[in-house]
C-alpha cells in the first residue's frame, strides 16, 4: 500500500491497518487522527512522537499484540492472524534454533513474564533465536522502572518495522 493509499483509506479501514503495526488502542486513533500524511518520514516521526507520549497501560496494551519469541507457532498463527505473516517472518531464526535453546527462550519467556507482567518484548528481525536469548537473558536482571522503558523502546523499533511493510505492501 503506498502512503497516498493509506491517506485515502476511510478511518475505519487506515485504523485496522495501523493496529497491525502497533497494538495500542490509543496509538492507533491518535495516529489516525495525523492523516493525510505528507511524507512517510512524517509518518514515522509522528508514530514514535505518539507513541512515547503514550502512558505505561498503553505500551502495556501494545505487548499483548505480539506471540511470545519461541512460542507455539500453530497456536500463535491462531490468535495473532492479522499480524502472523509478520511475526514469523520477524521471529524467523527461531525456527532453526536447537531444541535446547528453544527450551532456554521458554524458560526465560516464563521467568520475565511472572517478574515483569508482559512477555518479553524484542525486536527479533535479523536477530537468531541465540541472540534473543542472550538478550532476555541480560534484561531479566533489569528493575521493572528500567524494563518498562527498554521494552517500549523496543516496541517502537517493530512499530517501524511494520509500517515500513505495510507502505511495501
Amino acid at each position: 500500500m503506498t502512503l497516498s493509499e493509506l491517506n485515502s483509506l476511510p478511518a475505519p479501514a487506515r485504523a485496522e491497518a495501523l493496529a497491525k503495526c502497533c497494538g495500542a488502542t490509543a496509538w492507533v486513533e491518535q495516529m489516525n487522527s495525523i492523516f493525510p500524511v505528507a511524507d512517510a518520514d512524517t509518518l514515522f516521526e509522528q508514530a514514535k512522537t505518539i507513541w512515547y507520549g503514550l502512558a505505561e497501560v498503553d505500551w502495556r496494551e501494545a505487548f499483548t499484540h505480539h506471540p511470545k519469541i519461541g512460542g507455539n507457532v500453530a497456536a500463535l498463527r491462531e490468535k495473532f492472524a492479522s499480524t502472523s505473516t509478520w511475526a514469523e517472518g520477524e521471529q524467523a531464526s527461531v525456527k532453526q534454533a536447537s531444541q535446547d535453546t528453544l527450551e532456554a527462550l521458554a524458560a526465560g519467556n516464563d521467568e520475565y513474564e511472572q517478574k515483569f507482567g508482559y512477555i518479553f518484548i524484542v525486536c527479533a528481525t535479523g536477530k537468531s533465536a541465540e541472540e534473543m536469548l542472550a538478550l532476555l537473558q541480560a534484561r531479566l536482571p533489569n528493575l521493572l522502572q528500567d524494563e518498562i522503558h527498554i521494552a517500549m523502546g523496543e516496541q517502537d523499533k517493530i512499530t517501524r518495522i511494520r509500517l515500513e511493510k505495510l507502505l511495501a505492501a
